[in-house]
């Protein structure tokens, strides 16, 4: 029992830390990661998607790590990705071929399928979730 817990506090700490990483990255570089890169796109109203998405992804990117509302984070984060995926990496397909998107969507899918995992397993024993539910019982 105590590995596949420690196993989903990993999961949930990597999809959660890139994340977070990447909603801080929005405000840091907001021209070539934020609003600027919504423009580059096509995504409508880059100025409020930008800070929007990375707000999203930083208290979302939190839950998951700490283990807090965990599903519930995860579906937010899936429309995300999927936007992601389906505004960056399905136009690479058409142009570069399969092989460049796989390389430049890796930490795309990964993400998709640790959301997944994570959906379908939950916070997991190490996690305020599971803290939560001992202390109603």
């Amino acid at each position: 029992m105590r590995r596949e817990a420690t196993g989903i506090l990993l999961l949930r700490c990597m999809v959660g830390w890139v994340f977070l990483s990447e909603g801080i990255q929005k405000f840091l570089y907001p021209a070539t990661l934020g609003a600027g890169r919504f423009v580059k796109i096509g995504i409508p109203l880059p100025g409020f998607f930008g800070p929007f998405v990375g707000v999203v992804e930083i208290v979302c990117g939190t839950l998951l790590i700490v283990g807090l509302l965990t599903r519930l984070s995860v579906v937010p984060l899936l429309i995300d990705i999927g936007v992601a995926i389906a505004t960056t990496k399905i136009p690479t397909l058409s142009k570069q071929g399969f092989w460049a998107t796989m390389h430049d969507g890796r930490t795309d899918f990964c993400m998709l399928l640790g959301l997944l995992a994570i959906l379908a397993l939950g916070a997991g024993d190490i996690s305020l979730d599971a803290r939560v539910l001992k202390s109603k019982d």
